[in-house]
């Protein structure tokens, strides 16, 4: 297994449709192993094909519960069914640094996808693996979670990211002792 490099925003492969996986074969298998060690590499709990720059319709998901680690592979995931009960959760992401909202989402859903074998396989969601499930799947649709916001919070929300980036990032200079923040 390899750690992939993440794709940071803001880029256009964001705003693009992933396309279905056509086959799953020992490269799709492959890249759902690399992707989870991504996820465990950056200590993330969900993961989106996008993210690492593949236009596939891959998520993973660990929420790694009490320590335990519990990989979920969704291949080609739809969503069936979502409750209009709705949950509040704080949602952030690997590809979007420092910066995190309260999202409101349906608390419930139905999920059909296939797993690493290619078998069918159909999962009932609630709370908190819902919220990241339906985080996931944004990104396989060229939206991220920041599109549930208003465009005030976003853009307010994504140039305290981009700043906070700048800030951290020094000169180059070994030898500076210039504070860049």
């Amino acid at each position: 297994m390899a750690t992939l490099s993440l794709v940071m925003a803001p880029n256009p492969i964001f705003r693009q449709k992933a396309a279905g996986v056509q086959q799953v074969d020992e490269n799709i298998r492959l890249l759902c192993d690399d992707m989870l060690e991504t996820l465990y590499t950056e200590r993330g709990i969900g993961l989106a094909a996008p993210m690492v720059g593949v236009l596939q319709r891959i998520i993973v998901i660990d929420l790694q519960q009490e320590g335990v680690r519990a990989p979920l592979v969704c291949i080609n995931p739809h969503i069936n069914n979502m409750a209009t009960e709705t949950e509040k959760h704080e949602e952030a992401s690997l590809c979007f640094p420092g910066i995190r909202a309260e999202i409101e989402r349906p608390a419930s859903l139905e999920l059909d996808y296939l797993d690493k074998a290619g078998a069918s396989q159909s999962l009932q969601a609630e709370g908190w693996l819902a919220t990241v499930i339906q985080h996931e799947m944004e990104y396989l649709d060229g939206r991220t979670f920041l599109d549930n916001l208003s465009k005030l919070k976003r853009d307010r929300l994504i140039k305290k990211m981009l700043k906070d980036i700048k800030h951290t990032q020094a000169c180059g200079d070994p030898h500076c002792g210039h504070d860049h923040h």
